[in-house]
């Protein structure tokens, strides 16, 4: 093997430096996308959470705290059902209990009926060379109603 050239050594710094630099770009871009995964994740866990918190809580429910719940209580309880990088404040719940969504002749919220919960949250990139626009993470779970 023959000894490097003297003008030819150190040219192997810049080339790492270039390489190590979209490595870590990748990296960092893997990990951003994994937490994008984790969010939307996390988002559907919460609709159905609310949901199924919604669901046992109708016209009908006589034990249970919040009986008759309605729009706030379910907000409110997934909410703090939050955890991770979501921040709960930024979670916006809506849940709905369609007249349609009940049998002939039955009062909404009773058993039979259903309840629609949808939970969306603002997600944005961490790193500059991603898109820095919020995306809404929207998840919607719909049970029917026990009690």
């Amino acid at each position: 093997m023959r000894p490097a050239k003297r003008s030819e050594r150190g040219a192997s710094l810049p080339e790492t430096a270039i390489v190590m630099a979209v490595v870590l770009a990748l990296l960092f871009a893997i990990v951003d996308f994994g937490r994008a995964m984790y969010t939307y994740a996390s988002v559907a866990q919460l609709a159905r959470i609310g949901a199924r918190w919604a669901i046992v809580r109708g016209a009908q429910c006589t034990q249970l705290d919040h009986c008759g719940a309605v729009q706030t209580d379910v907000q409110t309880y997934v909410q703090g059902q939050s955890v991770g990088v979501m921040a709960p404040g930024s979670i916006i719940v809506n849940a709905t209990w369609p007249p349609s969504g009940c049998p002939t002749g039955v009062p909404a919220k009773s058993p039979g009926c259903i309840v629609i919960v949808t939970v969306s949250y603002p997600f944005k990139f961490m790193l500059p060379f991603l898109p820095t626009a919020q995306y809404m993470m929207s998840s919607t779970s719909q049970m029917v109603i026990s009690q």
